[in-house]
């Protein structure tokens, strides 16, 4: 696929820190409870952190009790990309970001408590979270 943001290699390794490229670039997952926006809860934008693009509103963020920031949707339809994924010896769904294509994560259908019934399970390392404007501010 042909994606709207394109790094040689060199300029990602250049770009992101060594955890941050292991996972957006390599496809590593991070340890589960580990990740800074695991018990995010204000109001606010997720976005790849490689490139920027908006991936996630706050709005659609929950507690899934799986180690990992989960929603149930992306921002907008188009803002993910979704790649069959057989590594490890299981077939899964891998999330990718469909601006530069870094690794996010992966989503499950398991989460009949949400208004999809999924869950996108994504490492930290790979968003970066903007919280929403105060209003007093």
């Amino acid at each position: 696929m042909d994606y709207k943001v394109w790094k040689s290699d060199t300029e990602w390794r250049e770009l992101l820190g060594a955890d941050e490229y292991a996972v957006l670039r390599e496809a590593a997952t991070e340890r589960p409870w580990t990740g800074e926006l695991l018990d995010e809860a204000r109001e606010g934008i997720y976005s790849c952190r490689a490139c920027g693009a908006e991936l996630f509103r706050a709005e659609t963020k929950f507690e899934s009790h799986c180690g990992w920031p989960s929603f149930y949707a992306p921002k907008e339809s188009d803002a993910v990309e979704l790649v069959e994924d057989r590594s490890l010896g299981m077939v899964r769904t891998e999330v990718r970001c469909a601006t530069c294509g870094s690794h996010l994560g992966h989503v499950f259908d398991d989460a009949p408590q949400t208004p999809t019934g999924d869950r996108f399970c994504m490492n930290s390392v790979s968003l970066a979270f903007a919280p929403a404007e105060s209003a007093g501010d």
